[in-house]
């Protein structure tokens, strides 16, 4: 069962999610909050798997309030905002939202996130995955500027940056930043992921399981401190590894 936490400075939009939500059979909502102080709190009592979290609150926003949760291991935070911003999403990434939807998104795509990041997955609106991975390869937002949670992996395929098509190479070299500390079948499937491929694409191209496919993707993240496919799309992009010049 997974105990989920609304926060919303608004009682009918945690209403609305509420209904959507306790409709599951493996969902329980065990409490709500209406700014982000309140929600810190909540946490620390209830200690939910899942905080669903507004951007702008009074009190305290969802930023900061995303920042103290993550920073005490307390859930994984799903951010949800009517804002299309991209310095919302920095700003939620950065302190460790495991998660970005926007409220427009239909009841079986919060469900869905919700399982997702439950689950221990990264996951973000479609909507935005290019434009954060295009930004954070500019350097314009560090993908680790807040104590990254344990890395988690999902077979779900990340947006890549313009110019990462089926052209680039497959392999990162090991003159790359901390690619020492990979073999040479972890480095391929870098490569692999960084071109935007889901575990089943990357298990097609090698002719492996896709469960093996998933250990090497993370063990990479592990042993790059990444924590999510974003980030590993970023490394790669970051450092020059998709141009084949």
């Amino acid at each position: 069962m997974t105990a989920i936490l609304l926060v919303d400075d608004q009682h009918l939009v945690r209403s609305g999610f509420r209904l959507i939500l306790e409709v599951e059979d493996d969902f329980e909502v065990v409490g709500e909050a209406a700014d982000g102080a309140a929600a810190v709190a909540a946490a620390r009592e209830l200690r939910p798997d899942v905080v669903l979290m507004d951007v702008q609150m009074p009190v305290m926003d969802g930023v900061e309030a995303t920042r103290q949760v993550v920073a005490e291991d307390l859930a994984k935070v799903l951010v949800l905002t009517t804002f299309d911003d991209d310095a919302y999403v920095f700003d939620a990434l950065a302190a460790g939202a495991s998660g970005f939807l926007l409220k427009n998104s239909d009841a079986d795509h919060l469900v869905e996130a919700v399982r997702t990041v439950a689950a221990g997955h990264a996951l973000l609106s479609p909507q935005v995955t290019a434009r954060v991975v295009q930004r954070m390869v500019a350097g314009e937002v560090g993908p680790s500027a807040a104590a990254p949670p344990a890395p988690s992996e999902s077979g779900a395929p990340v947006a890549a940056p313009p110019g990462s098509g089926a052209g680039a190479p497959a392999v990162v070299p090991p003159s790359a930043p901390g690619a020492d500390l990979l073999t040479p079948r972890e480095r391929e499937v870098l490569g692999l992921v960084g071109r935007g491929m889901s575990n089943a694409e990357i298990a097609a191209e090698l002719f492996l399981g896709e469960a093996t496919v998933k250990t090497h993707v993370s063990s990479v993240l592990s042993k790059l401190h990444l924590r999510d496919r974003v980030q590993a799309v970023v490394y790669v992009h970051r450092h020059g590894l998709s141009d084949p010049a």
